[in-house]
């Protein structure tokens, strides 16, 4: 059922699974605005880590919806969100509790997990994040939502504890299409960059001296002026950190994988999304998927 529960400023009871490099940092937020975070993964370093930031570190993720007002998910995939939601929350968890799953997933699990939340009384959104590691441990994340407008009112303060923006794309699955449409651009605009930089490189150009026009004219692009892939140019990116951390390949090829399987579901042409998929597998497959995924510079360096 769709409850009161989350008005803006109530301290609650959140069990949260999943602690990687992305969880870790969004489960340390929570506790920080004040909520009980009870906090669970396999990874004792992981769990280890979380305890010292605050959350309370608990042995299983059933034992971690044991009472919870919220749950939040932060897993690798879809398979694993739906095995993770069927054997140790949805039956676990009491019945008014709110679930958000905040790991980037295909649509259809995405909603067919909803309708199994639905069907045991939980209220659910899909909330996939835009931002990155440094993002989630900063509390500066975007959530794309997908849900209904009462479950999106009851998440919206819980996000809001990680995130500058939270933003309702629509019904379920919505956030998850949102996310996946918003990084088939990222990869195709990191690729168009990249080339770009190396072309100006070999004509001859000086490279800051090009992104300080390429930044004002229309060739402007959040992958070249927040993002640089060029060491040295921009603002601080993982170029200049030798591609580490940031948004590694791997995930970057993961979400382009994810895009053109919808839009084949869809029937929908995508050819600069599927050309970004094509080049990021042959990156990753070359030994690059734990680099950032502007890294991906090398290709057309050369290097």
């Amino acid at each position: 059922m769709e409850g009161p529960l989350n008005v803006a400023g109530d301290a609650l009871t959140i069990g949260f699974i999943g602690l990687g490099n992305m969880g870790g940092g969004m489960a340390a937020n929570l506790a920080k605005a004040g909520h009980v975070v009870r906090a669970f993964d396999p990874d004792a370093a992981a769990l280890a880590r979380a305890g010292a930031q605050g959350c309370e570190p608990v042995a299983s993720a059933q034992a971690t919806v044991a009472g919870a007002d919220a749950v939040v998910t932060m897993l690798p995939n879809g398979a694993i969100v739906a095995q993770v939601l069927a054997e140790s929350v949805i039956d676990h968890a009491p019945a008014d509790a709110l679930l958000l799953d905040c790991s980037t997933i295909d649509v259809a699990t995405a909603r067919s997990i909803a309708g199994q939340a639905a069907e045991a009384g939980h209220a659910m959104v899909d909330a996939p994040v835009s931002g990155g590691i440094a993002a989630a441990n900063a509390g500066t994340l975007t959530f794309m939502v997908g849900g209904s407008d009462q479950a999106f009112a009851r998440a919206q303060p819980i996000l809001a504890a990680m995130g500058k923006a939270v933003i309702h794309a629509g019904a379920a699955g919505a956030g998850q299409a949102a996310k996946i449409c918003n990084n088939m651009i990222l990869g195709a605009t990191m690729v168009a960059t990249c080339e770009a930089f190396a072309l100006a490189d070999r004509l001859g150009l000086d490279l800051q001296t090009f992104y300080d026009i390429a930044s004002k004219a229309s060739g402007q692009s959040w992958s070249m002026t927040s993002y640089c892939p060029v060491p040295g140019v921009g603002p601080q990116s993982p170029a200049d950190n030798g591609y580490q951390g940031g948004f590694a390949t791997a995930l970057m090829l993961k979400d382009l994988n994810l895009a053109l399987a919808a839009a084949a579901d869809a029937g929908a042409t995508v050819p600069m999304g599927a050309r970004a998929q094509e080049l990021y597998t042959a990156f990753a497959e070359n030994g690059h998927g734990g680099v950032d995924f502007s890294a991906i510079i090398r290709t057309f360096e050369g290097a």
